[in-house]
């Protein structure tokens, strides 16, 4: 079926006409109606195209002719021109029932093309991530509250009577070592995932709510999508890297969202490699607080590893470059009682992942004290970690970046209370456990949404970049002198 092009009637007339076309061809035992299953079908839906192929086979090459034919109509992707409808239909149904005061509208209108303008968005953006996450997460999250859980209430109090106890019940001291030893389930699990990581991620997923219940996202989303396009994503793939911040592996399992298999293996690589999730930025920035200048370093190296990365994907990658388009929301205040909800279910759902993934690691790491298998791998990682200028001690914390990201920087977090690093020596190890390997979780994710060969490439990938960013970064800092 062909739809000619028709100028004199309103340009509604062809995607009726091919909906119409295509509600004809399909019977009612779908669960959902046959208007909603065109409309789907008009925007390629593969899940929808799917199971119409399966249930009626015969029609499909009918509804790609049809498809054929009203995209050569418009000028513009099928589901850009049925949301632009939806918009008007439902501007026109709240236009008849709701009023809004003028001088509230233009005011709100004003802030919110600020917001998305680039002369005063960015500038707004860093301000955003100044005090939200640096300050707010970063200094006081991490930085504050981390240090009086840790120093004043478990290692002053808490630590001391559980490795009492405990030693004073268990007789045996391989069992010791495995509750309350150097990596035990008590002294380094708990620890790590109750005084280090929970305050840090509750900051971060405060903040989040915030930013999110004032409607800001889907501006910030227009904001950088220029930028995005450069990098072969879309100012749509904003909400699974702003989610990266909080946990790579639910951003890894929300690139679903995303059109094209080329963007969503964009946004994956990406993921992997130049997005710290909370725990480890709240860390790094902690550490990084009293090196001002190994911070903007720190910052501007992640940023130019993941546009060059992102770039040259982009270009290597077939495919053509994605379109966007989004609904604004109306901007408002953020509602106390949604910001501790979100919060709540966030924080909750968050420590009961990473609290047994935690105490796992302490297990694997004394069976592998055990085996040996422990020091075999250590001694694997102490090559590359000396050959970009870091103790051998740094060797362990990539070890625990396998298990977990935050479980790398919390052990970064125990080597620089320790002295052990200068700030050079700080500024490469922050870059390199950045950009390592992707956690176990976010690993197994990319295997089960990318396949096995992409999501081994990934990782290897992001291994090989890390160590040699790592590298160049202390060859520059020796060469030229810089002491930070």
């Amino acid at each position: 079926m062909q739809i000619e092009k028709n100028h004199d009637g309103p340009i509604e007339q062809s995607l009726e006409i091919a909906l119409g076309a295509i509600e004809g061809l399909l019977h009612d035992h779908y669960p959902l109606s046959r208007r909603a299953v065109g409309l789907l079908l008009l925007q390629e839906d593969h899940e929808i195209q799917e199971m119409v192929q399966e249930s009626q086979p015969a029609i499909m090459s009918h509804i790609e002719k049809i498809i054929s034919g009203v995209k050569a109509h418009y000028a513009y992707p099928i589901e850009y021109e049925i949301a632009l409808r939806r918009r008007d239909e439902v501007e026109r149904i709240i236009n008849r029932v709701v009023k809004v005061k003028q001088k509230e509208q233009r005011i709100a209108e004003k802030i919110s093309a600020l917001m998305m303008n680039p002369i005063a968005g960015f500038p707004l953006l860093f301000l955003i991530l100044y005090f939200g996450l640096y300050k707010f997460v970063g200094v006081f999250g991490a930085g504050t509250v981390v240090g009086y859980l840790e120093e004043r209430i478990y290692n002053a109090y808490l630590n001391p009577v559980l490795v009492k106890t405990f030693s004073y019940l268990i007789p045996w001291r391989i069992l010791q070592d495995l509750v309350v030893g150097e990596y035990g389930l008590l002294t380094l699990g708990l620890r790590y995932s109750v005084a280090l990581i929970l305050p840090i991620v509750t900051f971060f997923f405060l903040f989040f709510s915030v930013i999110e219940d004032t409607g800001y996202l889907p501006r910030l989303a227009m904001l950088i999508d220029r930028t995005f396009k450069r990098i072969g994503l879309s100012g749509r793939a904003v909400i699974p890297m702003v989610l990266g911040f909080g946990c790579a592996t639910m951003a890894t399992l929300v690139t679903r969202t995303l059109p094209t298999k080329r963007e969503r293996l964009i946004a994956t690589m990406l993921l992997a490699l130049a997005v710290p999730c909370s725990a480890q930025l709240g860390v790094i920035l902690a550490l990084l607080g009293g090196h001002p200048m190994a911070m903007v370093l720190w910052a501007g190296i992640i940023m130019m590893v993941f546009l060059f990365v992102g770039f040259l994907t982009a270009k290597l990658l077939p495919g053509e470059r994605p379109s966007f388009y989004i609904e604004i929301p109306p901007l408002r205040l953020p509602h106390l009682g949604n910001i501790l909800t979100k919060t709540y279910t966030r924080v909750k759902w968050y420590f009961w992942e990473i609290l047994p993934l935690f105490l796992l690691a302490s297990v694997l790491i004394w069976l592998g004290k055990l085996t040996r298998l422990f020091d075999l791998l250590i001694f694997l990682f102490t090559k590359p970690v000396t050959m970009v200028g870091l103790p051998k001690e740094a060797a362990k914390v990539f070890l625990f970046g396998f298990f977990r990201r935050d479980y790398g920087a919390a052990g970064l977090y125990d080597l620089h209370k320790a002295g052990l690093l200068t700030g050079d020596q700080l500024l490469v190890a922050c870059v390199a456990l950045t950009l390592f390997l992707p956690c176990v979780a976010q690993f197994l994710m990319n295997l089960k949404e990318r396949g096995w060969k992409t999501g081994l490439s990934v990782s290897l990938f992001t291994l090989v970049v890390a160590f040699a960013v790592a590298f160049v970064v202390n060859l520059v800092l020796y060469n030229f002198g810089i002491s930070l």
